[in-house]
């Protein structure tokens, strides 16, 4: 049996290669920068429905997060770490909020948050749509 173990991780490439999976690429779990300050931009979304975490989300009313595709570490986001307890703390213009990561946001740059409505009009006017300058850091 050792001489198919070469075959069976061949076909396991091939799969994950036809699959877009990439087998050991991004950052793993402990790669997250729990507690480490970055400065970015916020921007907010109005969805309902299920998150990247696999929960029911309604971003006109809840406060939650959806951190940039960067940060994620697992094929299949509902095992993610960042689904299994985190938030992410935001401050803008003197004042701070704690909002638990619920989504993902493939659009967005590393430093790039896309809050709930309700999370960003706590920081910001609503009207401003895109705020630069906020500080944030992933929290347990």
């Amino acid at each position: 049996m050792p001489a198919l173990r070469p075959a069976r991780y061949a076909a396991t490439v091939l799969v994950a290669a036809a699959t877009g999976i990439a087998l050991g690429a991004g950052p793993a779990a402990a790669d997250i920068p729990v507690g480490r300050p970055m400065t970015g931009k916020m921007t907010y979304y109005t969805d309902k429905g299920y998150g990247a975490c696999g929960t029911p989300i309604d971003a006109t009313s809840q406060n939650l997060v959806a951190v940039p595709a960067a940060w994620w570490t697992s094929p299949n986001p509902n095992n993610d770490p960042l689904c299994q307890g985190l938030s992410v703390e935001v401050s803008y213009n003197g004042r701070t909020i704690r909002v638990p990561v619920k989504d993902k946001c493939p659009s967005c740059d590393p430093t790039h948050l896309d809050l709930s409505r309700p999370a960003f009009a706590s920081l910001a006017p609503l009207d401003r749509g895109v705020v630069n300058g906020i500080t944030w850091k992933f929290v347990r």
